[in-house]
């Protein structure tokens, strides 16, 4: 399977997250979801509109049947998201992977900030990673629900 060059996210439905930078925590959530976000190079506004729309309105937190059909909007809860290059990580050759894939920093920057915000408008209480910090992130994962979403596959 090949990913094509698209705005990528790890999503991890979790009972608390948080990161670290240097022993200092920069960001912490209690029920919601962890989300890993690499942006790739040709991303743009409307593939972090997609993503956005996507992770809050995804259903991924049980209903009073347990069946999956509510979404942490629904749910009232919180957001984790932190960025990731290495999402972009191309290992198909070599040892050591390419990461020619994934936008420079100052434009990933700016988007991932475009992102965070269009995901706050929602109305969820968002909290962040460090761009381009050295981050150490602890988190528990309910369930497990992990998902990879890619806006290749979300329009």
């Amino acid at each position: 399977m090949v990913l094509t060059d698209a705005m990528r996210s790890v999503v991890q439905r979790v009972s608390q997250a948080r990161v670290t930078v240097n022993g200092e925590e920069v960001g912490a959530i209690a029920v919601g979801l962890c989300a890993f976000v690499g942006i790739g190079c040709e991303d743009t506004e409307a593939d972090a509109n997609a993503l956005a729309d996507k992770l809050v309105l995804l259903r991924i937190f049980e209903d009073d049947q347990q069946k999956m059909n509510r979404s942490v909007l629904d749910i009232g809860g919180q957001v984790l998201l932190v960025s990731q290059f290495t999402l972009f990580g191309d290992t198909r050759r070599g040892r050591r992977p390419s990461f020619s894939a994934a936008m420079e920093p100052a434009g990933a920057e700016a988007l991932f900030r475009y992102f965070c915000e269009r995901v706050r408008q929602r109305g969820l209480t968002v909290a962040e990673g460090r761009f381009r910090a050295d981050m150490q992130v602890a988190l528990v994962n309910d369930g497990p629900v992990t998902l990879l979403i890619d806006t290749a596959r979300v329009f």
